[in-house]
């Protein structure tokens, strides 16, 4: 070491304490960071004895020493300060030539050390906030989450969530809630698939499954009453693009409305417009990292909003989205109109939305429209239409584009008044989001009522899975259930005889179930010039 040097640093004995970093040590000496080498300790202790205690200081805030997390206020909500500083025991296999060789030609130590990870960083967490880690693999997002969960106690692993092995994952998502907010919750974690909805967790692909885990986890964090931080490590990194940048989009709105606290570590940054981090820690390898802070403000539409393109269609366009929908029959009546969201023009299709010709009379249209079309079949034909299907692709459900493809189609229908009933009225108002009138709710008809104290009377359960049993083998039961299906037909769409007779067992079974279950909403919209 040179004379000039040694002069500085004898000149500088009262300030070193608060100056002595690795980074500055490293260069003065010529050798590897202090944290990292503990023969460094030793060689400043023997050059500098009054070095020592100093020393002892700086090797004492090494990371594997217990961390307090430190809390304080912010913005009217507790938060707590978290150390990601992390060190990792790296173990040498047994020597052997090869480690040898491999050694010598990459300069590779061979024996167990300390190596740093993450260097110490401070982050807050708290109600409401989101902490995004970004890093490739290896570079120390999984071993920053332990270290969360060491420090902050209380919190929830997603990969741990657990679900019973026989129940149906709706049983077992919020069950302490309603139904619509139970649904909320999985639509929001990419499960807007009704179907999925009553199968068990064994039944799911590994994608499914991570994202029942992510429904129950954040289902039960939504209650308020754990103590810690909800993580989840490679948050969607087995997804699709776009399913995963949903899901972030819908995670940002359950911290924010619920008070979630979130810890989301991901290799990708393309969710980073939609999850809408409070805090960004760019984990860079070799320990090294950097904290970003962001500061989201007010609500924004799903980032792939801007590639969306309304598309006329078909009604063969609605064979692609006909399994989506949680209806069995793919009745569309008269089709009208179809139109089409893509993901660009001409890519992928995202939703569908059909508009047909409406039937002759609905009583909740005479009431909102003053019997303006009773009796009246020309006008009917002239001035209303009604919207028949709404799809949206499970992927994307949740985010919005429901009622924006309703809410642009609606003027092109090209018509003055454009109906709807619905039956998921009752648990998602993405109509009355759309513009369209919420006129009131129907009531399960008097000729069902008694066809169902018919069945009754004769043990039959239409709800019971041994229904389409008693529908095939019995006549009297087939004919009960086929009078109604036959009045829905022939109110609706027409052909209801030909229909019925062509129908199996099975599938008349389902029909009715869905029919004696359905309290549609009826929705209304009229254009702006029309006056009733």
């Amino acid at each position: 070491m040179s004379v000039a040097t040694s002069v500085h640093i004898e000149s500088s004995k009262e300030i070193l304490p608060k100056l002595l970093t690795r980074h500055i040590l490293g260069r003065m000496l010529g050798i590897c960071s202090v944290r990292d080498n503990s023969q460094t300790y030793a060689l400043l202790g023997t050059s500098f004895p009054w070095m020592t205690p100093a020393m002892t200081r700086l090797r004492e805030t090494k990371s594997d020493r217990p961390v307090r997390a430190r809390r304080h206020e912010s913005n009217g909500r507790v938060g707590r300060g978290v150390d990601l500083g992390c060190v990792r025991r790296v173990v040498v296999g047994d020597p052997s030539e090869r480690t040898a060789n491999v050694g010598i030609q990459f300069g590779l130590p061979l024996f167990s050390r300390d190596a740093t990870v993450v260097e110490s960083t401070r982050i807050r967490i708290g109600p409401g906030r989101i902490v995004l880690l970004v890093g490739p693999s290896g570079s120390g997002k999984t071993s920053a989450l332990a270290q969360v969960e060491r420090v902050c106690g209380g919190g929830c692993m997603v990969h741990r969530v657990v679900f019973p092995s026989r129940a149906a994952i709706i049983d077992r998502v919020a069950p302490w809630a309603e139904l619509p907010e139970a649904l909320g919750f999985m639509t929001v974690c990419g499960l807007g698939d009704a179907n999925l909805w009553v199968r068990t967790f064994g039944a799911l692909s590994d994608g499914e499954k991570f994202r029942a885990r992510l429904a129950r986890g954040v289902a039960q964090h939504s209650r308020g009453r754990a103590a810690g931080p909800l993580m989840c490590d490679e948050c969607g990194s087995s997804l699709h693009r776009r399913l995963a940048r949903a899901i972030s989009y819908g995670l940002h709105k359950l911290a924010v409305g619920c008070g979630l606290s979130l810890v989301v570590a991901c290799s990708q940054e393309d969710v980073i417009p939609d999850l809408r981090p409070h805090t960004i820690v760019w984990l860079l390898g070799r320990g090294r990292c950097r904290v970003e802070e962001c500061h989201p403000r007010g609500s924004r539409a799903f980032s792939l909003r801007r590639k969306l393109k309304i598309e006329p269609g078909r009604k063969a366009d609605y064979e692609a989205f006909a399994s989506m929908h949680y209806r069995a029959t793919d009745e569309l009546g008269f089709v009208d109109k179809v139109f089409v969201l893509r993901e660009g023009a001409g890519g992928d299709p995202l939703g569908i939305v059909v508009y047909s010709h409406a039937p002759l009379e609905l009583a909740m249209r005479n009431r909102a429209t003053k019997s303006r079309f009773s009796c009246n079949p020309q006008r009917v034909n002239r001035e209303l239409r009604i919207l028949r299907r709404l799809i949206i692709h499970p992927d994307v459900r949740g985010c919005g584009l429901g009622h924006f493809l309703v809410r642009k189609t609606l003027p092109m229908v090209g018509r003055k008044f454009v109906e709807c009933l619905a039956s998921m009225g009752e648990f998602n108002p993405v109509f009355e989001k759309a513009g369209m009138e919420r006129i009131g709710q129907y009531e399960m008809p008097a000729k069902r009522r008694a066809v169902l104290e018919q069945l009754a009377s004769m043990g039959v359960d239409p709800t019971a899975r041994d229904f389409p049993i008693h529908v095939c083998r019995r006549r009297r039961v087939r004919e009960l259930v086929a009078q109604v299906v036959f009045a829905w037909y022939s109110g609706t769409t027409g052909g209801g005889a030909s229909r019925v007779q062509r129908q199996s067992p099975q599938v008349l079974a389902q029909t009715f179930r869905g029919l004696i279950a359905s309290r549609p909403v009826y929705y209304l919209w009229r254009r702006p010039s029309a006056a009733v």
